[in-house]
Protein backbone atom coordinates (compact mmCIF):
# COMPACT_ATOMS: atom_id res chain seq x y z
CA UNK A 1 0.00 0.00 0.00
CA UNK A 2 2.84 2.38 0.79
CA UNK A 3 4.50 1.93 -2.20
CA UNK A 4 1.47 2.33 -4.04
CA UNK A 5 0.40 5.78 -2.33
CA UNK A 6 4.33 6.67 -2.41
CA UNK A 7 3.70 6.30 -6.85
CA UNK A 8 0.31 8.06 -6.78
CA UNK A 9 1.94 11.00 -4.82
CA UNK A 10 5.04 11.33 -7.63
CA UNK A 11 2.76 10.95 -10.41
CA UNK A 12 0.62 13.73 -9.48
CA UNK A 13 3.26 15.81 -8.54
CA UNK A 14 4.79 15.14 -12.02
CA UNK A 15 1.52 16.40 -13.67
CA UNK A 16 1.55 19.35 -10.95
CA UNK A 17 4.79 20.65 -11.93
CA UNK A 18 4.62 20.15 -15.61
CA UNK A 19 1.71 21.95 -15.38
CA UNK A 20 3.39 24.85 -13.88
CA UNK A 21 5.97 24.53 -16.17
CA UNK A 22 3.50 24.96 -19.27
CA UNK A 23 2.06 28.16 -17.53
CA UNK A 24 5.05 30.15 -17.05
CA UNK A 25 6.21 29.15 -20.98
CA UNK A 26 2.94 29.96 -21.79
CA UNK A 27 3.26 33.68 -19.68
CA UNK A 28 6.30 34.25 -21.50
CA UNK A 29 5.08 34.58 -25.06
CA UNK A 30 6.51 34.66 -27.95
CA UNK A 31 10.07 35.82 -28.29
CA UNK A 32 12.52 37.23 -31.17
CA UNK A 33 16.18 36.40 -31.02
CA UNK A 34 19.25 38.40 -31.85
CA UNK A 35 22.90 36.26 -32.08
CA UNK A 36 25.64 36.42 -33.85
CA UNK A 37 29.40 37.06 -33.10
CA UNK A 38 31.63 40.07 -33.27
CA UNK A 39 35.68 39.87 -33.96
CA UNK A 40 38.05 41.68 -31.96
CA UNK A 41 35.61 42.18 -28.80
CA UNK A 42 37.63 39.77 -26.14
CA UNK A 43 36.13 40.97 -22.69
CA UNK A 44 34.07 43.75 -23.97
CA UNK A 45 30.50 44.25 -22.43
CA UNK A 46 28.07 43.84 -25.19
CA UNK A 47 24.89 45.55 -24.10
CA UNK A 48 21.20 44.91 -25.89
CA UNK A 49 18.97 47.37 -25.71
CA UNK A 50 15.91 49.25 -26.07
CA UNK A 51 15.36 52.31 -28.12
CA UNK A 52 12.35 53.57 -26.08
CA UNK A 53 10.98 57.05 -26.29
CA UNK A 54 12.54 58.25 -23.34
CA UNK A 55 15.83 57.15 -24.51
CA UNK A 56 17.74 53.61 -24.41
CA UNK A 57 16.99 51.05 -22.21
CA UNK A 58 19.24 48.32 -20.84
CA UNK A 59 17.97 44.67 -21.60
CA UNK A 60 20.61 42.49 -21.33
CA UNK A 61 24.57 42.07 -21.53
CA UNK A 62 27.29 40.04 -22.09
CA UNK A 63 31.00 39.48 -21.74
CA UNK A 64 32.18 38.72 -25.00
CA UNK A 65 34.74 35.95 -25.06
CA UNK A 66 37.56 35.07 -27.47
CA UNK A 67 35.22 34.07 -30.32
CA UNK A 68 32.53 36.97 -29.97
CA UNK A 69 29.64 34.79 -30.30
CA UNK A 70 26.43 36.44 -28.32
CA UNK A 71 22.97 35.22 -28.04
CA UNK A 72 20.05 37.57 -26.83
CA UNK A 73 16.44 37.22 -26.37
CA UNK A 74 13.21 38.89 -25.62
CA UNK A 75 9.30 39.47 -25.64
CA UNK A 76 7.92 40.12 -29.26
CA UNK A 77 6.71 43.61 -29.68
CA UNK A 78 3.29 44.19 -30.26
CA UNK A 79 4.43 46.77 -33.17
CA UNK A 80 7.69 47.36 -34.49
CA UNK A 81 10.00 48.06 -31.83
CA UNK A 82 13.73 49.09 -31.95
CA UNK A 83 16.25 47.90 -30.48
CA UNK A 84 20.91 48.10 -30.85
CA UNK A 85 23.75 46.29 -30.08
CA UNK A 86 26.09 48.42 -28.23
CA UNK A 87 30.40 48.24 -27.42
CA UNK A 88 31.51 51.10 -25.94
CA UNK A 89 30.59 53.93 -28.38
CA UNK A 90 30.27 51.55 -31.39
CA UNK A 91 26.36 50.38 -32.28
CA UNK A 92 24.45 48.45 -34.52
CA UNK A 93 20.73 49.34 -34.87
CA UNK A 94 18.19 47.14 -35.41
CA UNK A 95 14.02 46.76 -36.12
CA UNK A 96 12.16 43.93 -34.55
CA UNK A 97 8.84 43.17 -35.39
CA UNK A 98 8.15 39.19 -35.26
CA UNK A 99 9.35 36.37 -33.61
CA UNK A 100 12.04 36.58 -36.23
CA UNK A 101 15.87 34.94 -35.32
CA UNK A 102 18.26 38.03 -36.93
CA UNK A 103 21.70 37.08 -37.01
CA UNK A 104 24.06 39.68 -37.00
CA UNK A 105 28.20 39.60 -37.92
CA UNK A 106 31.10 42.36 -37.02
CA UNK A 107 34.48 43.27 -36.81
CA UNK A 108 34.61 45.48 -33.77
CA UNK A 109 36.71 47.93 -35.52
CA UNK A 110 34.31 48.61 -38.34
CA UNK A 111 30.93 47.60 -36.40
CA UNK A 112 28.94 50.26 -37.32
CA UNK A 113 29.25 50.18 -40.90
CA UNK A 114 30.63 47.33 -42.03
CA UNK A 115 28.37 44.54 -40.59
CA UNK A 116 26.41 42.01 -41.89
CA UNK A 117 22.61 41.14 -40.74
CA UNK A 118 20.45 38.26 -42.21
CA UNK A 119 16.96 37.12 -40.68
CA UNK A 120 15.20 40.48 -40.92
CA UNK A 121 14.32 42.52 -44.16
CA UNK A 122 13.87 45.46 -42.05
CA UNK A 123 17.09 45.73 -40.29
CA UNK A 124 19.15 45.49 -44.00
CA UNK A 125 16.48 48.45 -44.83
CA UNK A 126 17.73 50.32 -41.47
CA UNK A 127 21.70 49.09 -42.22
CA UNK A 128 21.19 50.54 -45.42
CA UNK A 129 19.57 54.04 -44.05
CA UNK A 130 22.67 54.26 -41.49
CA UNK A 131 25.04 54.15 -44.42
CA UNK A 132 23.32 56.36 -46.17
CA UNK A 133 23.11 58.82 -43.38
CA UNK A 134 26.90 58.49 -42.45
CA UNK A 135 27.80 59.11 -46.29
CA UNK A 136 25.37 62.20 -46.06
CA UNK A 137 27.74 63.71 -42.28
CA UNK A 138 30.89 63.03 -44.88
CA UNK A 139 29.64 65.40 -47.35
CA UNK A 140 28.42 67.65 -45.18
CA UNK A 141 31.64 68.01 -43.60
CA UNK A 142 33.46 67.87 -46.58
CA UNK A 143 31.90 71.03 -47.93
CA UNK A 144 32.36 73.14 -44.84
CA UNK A 145 36.23 72.28 -44.99
CA UNK A 146 36.07 73.27 -48.67
CA UNK A 147 38.32 76.75 -48.62
CA UNK A 148 36.71 77.85 -51.74
CA UNK A 149 33.21 78.58 -50.48
CA UNK A 150 32.14 81.13 -47.83
CA UNK A 151 29.71 80.52 -44.91
CA UNK A 152 26.75 81.37 -47.48
CA UNK A 153 27.66 79.24 -49.94
CA UNK A 154 28.11 76.17 -47.51
CA UNK A 155 25.05 76.34 -45.73
CA UNK A 156 23.09 77.02 -49.31
CA UNK A 157 25.13 73.66 -50.73
CA UNK A 158 24.80 71.63 -47.20
CA UNK A 159 20.41 72.51 -47.67
CA UNK A 160 20.36 71.26 -51.26
CA UNK A 161 22.30 68.07 -50.00
CA UNK A 162 19.56 67.55 -47.41
CA UNK A 163 16.95 67.95 -49.46
CA UNK A 164 17.96 65.69 -52.29
CA UNK A 165 18.93 63.28 -49.66
CA UNK A 166 14.81 63.58 -47.95
CA UNK A 167 13.89 62.86 -51.46
CA UNK A 168 15.26 60.14 -52.45
CA UNK A 169 14.58 58.73 -48.49
CA UNK A 170 10.99 59.52 -48.74
CA UNK A 171 10.40 57.70 -52.19
CA UNK A 172 12.66 54.32 -51.62
CA UNK A 173 11.95 53.89 -47.74
CA UNK A 174 8.61 55.75 -46.53
CA UNK A 175 6.07 56.29 -49.24
CA UNK A 176 6.97 52.81 -50.80
CA UNK A 177 5.99 51.02 -46.94
CA UNK A 178 4.63 53.89 -44.71
CA UNK A 179 3.82 51.27 -42.13
CA UNK A 180 7.19 49.32 -41.76
CA UNK A 181 9.77 49.83 -39.18
CA UNK A 182 12.68 51.82 -42.04
CA UNK A 183 10.07 54.34 -42.32
CA UNK A 184 9.42 55.52 -38.56
CA UNK A 185 13.61 55.23 -38.47
CA UNK A 186 13.68 57.11 -41.55
CA UNK A 187 11.83 60.36 -40.19
CA UNK A 188 14.27 61.05 -37.25
CA UNK A 189 17.65 60.48 -38.81
CA UNK A 190 19.81 63.57 -38.33
CA UNK A 191 22.86 65.83 -39.70
CA UNK A 192 25.07 66.85 -37.29
CA UNK A 193 22.22 68.00 -34.56
CA UNK A 194 19.35 68.94 -36.38
CA UNK A 195 16.41 66.35 -38.02
CA UNK A 196 16.45 66.17 -41.70
CA UNK A 197 13.21 65.77 -41.21
CA UNK A 198 11.39 68.29 -38.83
CA UNK A 199 7.29 68.81 -38.83
CA UNK A 200 7.75 71.61 -35.96
CA UNK A 201 9.81 74.08 -38.01
CA UNK A 202 8.84 72.31 -41.95
CA UNK A 203 5.36 72.03 -43.53
CA UNK A 204 6.31 69.71 -46.10
CA UNK A 205 7.73 67.26 -43.35
CA UNK A 206 3.98 67.28 -41.46
CA UNK A 207 2.77 65.62 -44.25
CA UNK A 208 5.58 62.99 -44.11
CA UNK A 209 4.66 62.28 -40.25
CA UNK A 210 1.16 62.52 -40.94
CA UNK A 211 1.59 59.63 -43.67
CA UNK A 212 3.12 57.26 -41.48
CA UNK A 213 1.37 58.16 -38.58
CA UNK A 214 -1.79 56.74 -40.66
CA UNK A 215 -0.26 54.01 -41.78
CA UNK A 216 0.67 52.64 -38.02
CA UNK A 217 -2.69 53.68 -36.85
CA UNK A 218 -4.37 50.89 -39.42
CA UNK A 219 -1.81 48.20 -38.99
CA UNK A 220 -0.58 48.72 -35.51
CA UNK A 221 -3.96 50.44 -33.60
CA UNK A 222 -2.87 51.60 -29.83
CA UNK A 223 0.71 51.91 -30.58
CA UNK A 224 2.44 54.45 -28.22
CA UNK A 225 4.95 55.14 -31.66
CA UNK A 226 1.72 55.79 -33.79
CA UNK A 227 0.13 58.48 -31.30
CA UNK A 228 3.44 59.67 -30.48
CA UNK A 229 3.72 60.48 -34.56
CA UNK A 230 0.46 62.42 -34.27
CA UNK A 231 1.38 64.29 -31.61
CA UNK A 232 4.31 65.54 -33.16
CA UNK A 233 2.09 66.24 -36.21
CA UNK A 234 0.05 68.12 -34.76
CA UNK A 235 2.54 70.01 -32.76
CA UNK A 236 3.83 70.80 -36.39
CA UNK A 237 0.46 71.78 -37.86
CA UNK A 238 -0.08 74.43 -34.69
CA UNK A 239 2.86 75.84 -35.27
CA UNK A 240 2.85 76.44 -38.91
CA UNK A 241 -0.75 77.50 -38.67
CA UNK A 242 0.48 80.20 -35.99
CA UNK A 243 3.01 81.66 -39.00
CA UNK A 244 0.50 81.82 -41.57
CA UNK A 245 -1.74 83.67 -38.88
CA UNK A 246 -0.29 86.70 -39.55
CA UNK A 247 -1.04 86.03 -43.75
CA UNK A 248 -4.66 84.85 -42.89
CA UNK A 249 -4.98 88.97 -41.78
CA UNK A 250 -4.17 90.32 -45.00
CA UNK A 251 -7.07 88.17 -46.58
CA UNK A 252 -7.80 89.45 -50.35
CA UNK A 253 -11.64 90.72 -50.23
CA UNK A 254 -11.87 89.35 -53.82
CA UNK A 255 -12.31 85.84 -51.80
CA UNK A 256 -15.42 86.58 -50.27
CA UNK A 257 -18.24 85.91 -51.63
CA UNK A 258 -21.04 88.43 -51.76
CA UNK A 259 -22.65 85.94 -49.22
CA UNK A 260 -20.47 86.53 -46.63
CA UNK A 261 -18.72 83.13 -46.72
CA UNK A 262 -15.19 82.40 -48.39
CA UNK A 263 -15.73 79.57 -50.78
CA UNK A 264 -14.53 76.07 -51.34
CA UNK A 265 -14.54 73.98 -54.09
CA UNK A 266 -13.32 70.58 -53.47
CA UNK A 267 -13.61 66.59 -54.27
CA UNK A 268 -16.08 64.56 -52.79
CA UNK A 269 -15.56 60.95 -52.03
CA UNK A 270 -17.46 59.83 -55.11
CA UNK A 271 -15.17 62.19 -57.62
CA UNK A 272 -17.45 65.21 -58.01
CA UNK A 273 -16.56 68.80 -57.04
CA UNK A 274 -18.81 70.43 -54.26
CA UNK A 275 -18.83 74.10 -53.90
CA UNK A 276 -19.45 75.53 -50.17
CA UNK A 277 -21.56 78.23 -51.85
CA UNK A 278 -23.79 75.66 -53.37
CA UNK A 279 -25.26 75.15 -49.62
CA UNK A 280 -26.84 78.35 -49.93
CA UNK A 281 -30.58 77.90 -48.15
CA UNK A 282 -29.56 75.20 -45.51
CA UNK A 283 -28.06 75.59 -42.12
CA UNK A 284 -24.26 74.01 -42.88
CA UNK A 285 -21.73 73.04 -40.32
CA UNK A 286 -17.64 73.34 -42.29
CA UNK A 287 -15.99 70.76 -40.38
CA UNK A 288 -12.06 70.61 -40.98
CA UNK A 289 -11.03 66.88 -39.49
CA UNK A 290 -8.98 64.21 -39.41
CA UNK A 291 -9.26 60.48 -39.82
CA UNK A 292 -6.45 59.37 -38.73
CA UNK A 293 -6.39 61.03 -35.27
CA UNK A 294 -7.20 58.63 -32.66
CA UNK A 295 -10.45 60.51 -31.67
CA UNK A 296 -12.03 60.18 -34.84
CA UNK A 297 -14.23 57.54 -34.22
CA UNK A 298 -15.86 59.08 -31.13
CA UNK A 299 -16.06 62.34 -32.80
CA UNK A 300 -17.64 60.99 -36.32
CA UNK A 301 -20.59 59.19 -34.48
CA UNK A 302 -21.18 62.89 -32.44
CA UNK A 303 -21.37 64.29 -36.20
CA UNK A 304 -23.93 61.58 -37.31
CA UNK A 305 -26.21 61.84 -34.28
CA UNK A 306 -26.25 65.60 -35.13
CA UNK A 307 -26.99 64.65 -38.95
CA UNK A 308 -29.40 62.25 -38.21
CA UNK A 309 -31.40 64.25 -35.74
CA UNK A 310 -31.49 67.61 -37.85
CA UNK A 311 -30.91 66.99 -41.48
CA UNK A 312 -34.46 66.39 -42.53
CA UNK A 313 -35.16 70.27 -41.29
CA UNK A 314 -32.13 71.50 -43.61
CA UNK A 315 -29.29 70.45 -41.50
CA UNK A 316 -26.03 69.94 -44.09
CA UNK A 317 -22.35 68.99 -43.03
CA UNK A 318 -19.60 70.32 -45.43
CA UNK A 319 -16.45 68.01 -44.30
CA UNK A 320 -12.99 68.80 -45.54
CA UNK A 321 -10.35 66.12 -44.28
CA UNK A 322 -6.78 67.13 -44.48
CA UNK A 323 -5.56 63.27 -44.30
CA UNK A 324 -2.72 62.60 -46.08
CA UNK A 325 -3.53 59.10 -47.43
CA UNK A 326 -6.58 59.63 -50.06
CA UNK A 327 -7.19 55.78 -50.18
CA UNK A 328 -7.81 55.95 -46.28
CA UNK A 329 -9.57 58.50 -46.71
CA UNK A 330 -12.47 57.05 -49.05
CA UNK A 331 -12.27 53.81 -46.71
CA UNK A 332 -13.41 55.84 -43.64
CA UNK A 333 -15.64 57.95 -45.56
CA UNK A 334 -17.26 55.47 -47.94
CA UNK A 335 -20.50 55.09 -45.43
CA UNK A 336 -21.39 59.09 -44.14
CA UNK A 337 -24.28 60.14 -45.58
CA UNK A 338 -23.18 64.15 -45.43
CA UNK A 339 -20.46 65.99 -48.29
CA UNK A 340 -17.07 64.62 -47.44
CA UNK A 341 -14.49 66.58 -49.03
CA UNK A 342 -10.36 65.79 -49.14
CA UNK A 343 -8.08 68.73 -49.42
CA UNK A 344 -4.79 67.11 -51.01
CA UNK A 345 -2.55 70.36 -49.73
CA UNK A 346 -3.00 68.58 -46.34
CA UNK A 347 -2.12 70.71 -43.48
CA UNK A 348 -0.10 73.21 -45.78
CA UNK A 349 -4.03 74.31 -47.66
CA UNK A 350 -4.80 77.81 -47.82
CA UNK A 351 -8.35 77.03 -46.96
CA UNK A 352 -7.00 76.39 -43.15
CA UNK A 353 -5.26 79.89 -43.27
CA UNK A 354 -7.75 81.35 -44.51
CA UNK A 355 -10.20 80.28 -41.81
CA UNK A 356 -7.67 80.50 -39.11
CA UNK A 357 -7.82 77.37 -38.24
CA UNK A 358 -5.32 76.33 -35.37
CA UNK A 359 -5.89 72.96 -34.75
CA UNK A 360 -7.93 70.40 -36.07
CA UNK A 361 -10.62 68.84 -35.65
CA UNK A 362 -12.41 72.96 -35.95
CA UNK A 363 -16.08 73.55 -37.04
CA UNK A 364 -18.23 76.76 -38.08
CA UNK A 365 -21.89 77.36 -38.51
CA UNK A 366 -23.48 78.76 -41.29
CA UNK A 367 -26.28 80.15 -41.84
CA UNK A 368 -29.36 79.90 -44.31
CA UNK A 369 -28.16 82.98 -46.50
CA UNK A 370 -24.12 81.21 -46.75
CA UNK A 371 -22.90 83.74 -44.26
CA UNK A 372 -20.47 82.57 -41.07
CA UNK A 373 -22.21 82.58 -37.99
CA UNK A 374 -19.47 81.44 -35.54
CA UNK A 375 -16.64 79.06 -34.53
CA UNK A 376 -16.75 76.25 -32.22
CA UNK A 377 -15.16 78.43 -30.03
CA UNK A 378 -18.29 80.77 -29.53
CA UNK A 379 -20.66 77.83 -29.49
CA UNK A 380 -20.97 76.76 -26.16
CA UNK A 381 -24.12 74.23 -26.68
CA UNK A 382 -24.01 73.06 -30.27
CA UNK A 383 -27.64 71.64 -30.76
CA UNK A 384 -29.03 74.96 -29.65
CA UNK A 385 -27.00 77.00 -31.73
CA UNK A 386 -28.08 74.98 -34.93
CA UNK A 387 -31.40 74.96 -33.85
CA UNK A 388 -31.89 79.00 -33.50
CA UNK A 389 -30.14 78.54 -37.44
CA UNK A 390 -32.65 76.19 -38.18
Amino acid sequence: MKKTSINVFKSVRSVALALIAFGLASCGGERFHVEGQINGAADSLLYFENMSLSGPVVLDSVKLSADGTFSFSDERPEAPEFYRLRIADQVIHLAIDSTETVQVKADYATMPTGYEVTGSEECQRIKELSLRQIELTRQAMALERNPQFNIHQVRDSILLLADAYKKKVMEEFIFTNPKSASAYFALFQTLGDFLLFNPRTNGDDIRVFAAVATSWDTFYPGAIRGENLHNIALEGMRNHRIQQSEAARKLDPAKVTTTGVIDIALTDNKGQTRKLTDLKGKVVMLDFHVFAMPESPKRILMLRELYDKYHARGFEIYQVSIDGDEHFWKQKTAALPWISVLDTDGINSSRLAIYNVQSVPEFFLIDRNNSLVSRSSQISDLEKAIEALL
